[in-house]
């Protein structure tokens, strides 16, 4: 019988999604939903709750490191892995929707797609973005990745990376978790270093962009190259 009330329930839930999406669905809910697929003929519900309240909010939840999630909220390392794929999947989706060789002709441009290199990122992460002669995109190259805050770049890695990738002229992109978006002191020293790096091999830095979430700070705009 609880078999049969579990099964009910979970189509019930599937069927409003189907007609409404997850627009209506409160956090929980979503959760809720998710756990079907890797936890069967159980009540996912109260689990939900307990694992947003564990973690403070849905978003924290899925940012969180597997073992983290299995160890405070003991459950298994499927769902674990479940939960903590969706912002690495999300930033593939969007960053999917560019194409395989997006144009970046404007710093707008460019600040709009670095910004889906970064989502669900927790911790700081160096990219190098590799353009044409025609701006596009050969290779958005992970270079670095760091604990939050400590990000360090190292010219002779971003050179070896832009040959590698045929690199006519080059974005520079790192995020800022949780903190300003305005560059560090750091982080114009480091760019002028890279800059005078990729100079010796007649590779032009086209912009520095730095990430908050949705928000972007473009060099070239504030004319800090």
């Amino acid at each position: 019988m609880a078999e049969k009330l579990h099964d009910g329930h979970r189509k019930r839930v599937k069927s409003r999604y189907l007609v409404e999406g997850l627009e209506t669905f409160a956090d929980h809910q979503v959760l809720e939903m998710l756990l079907f697929y890797c936890i069967p003929m159980k009540d996912t519900n109260e689990l939900a709750h307990q694992m947003i309240r564990e973690f403070g909010s849905l978003a924290v939840l899925m940012e969180a490191d597997p073992k983290d999630i299995c160890a405070r909220c003991s459950v298994s390392e499927n769902v674990a892995i479940l939960i903590s794929i969706i912002p690495a999947l999300a930033r593939r989706y969007f960053n999917g929707k560019w194409g395989e060789k997006p144009v970046l002709t404007s710093s707008t441009k460019a600040g709009e797609y670095t910004t889906t290199l970064f989502i669900g990122r927790t911790y700081e992460a160096f990219y190098l973005i590799c353009l044409d002669a025609q701006n596009r995109v050969n290779h958005a190259a992970l270079v670095h990745e760091g604990t939050i805050n400590e990000a360090p770049v190292y010219p002779r890695l971003i050179v070896e990376t832009a040959l590698r990738h045929q690199a006519n002229s080059v974005i520079l992109a790192h995020n800022h978790p949780g903190g300003t978006i305005a560059p560090s002191q750091a982080d114009i020293q480091v760019t002028k270093r890279v800059v005078t790096a990729l100079e010796g091999i007649s590779i032009h830095v086209a912009d520095h962009i730095i990430v908050a979430g949705e928000r972007y700070f473009s060099f070239i705009e504030n004319n800090l190259l």
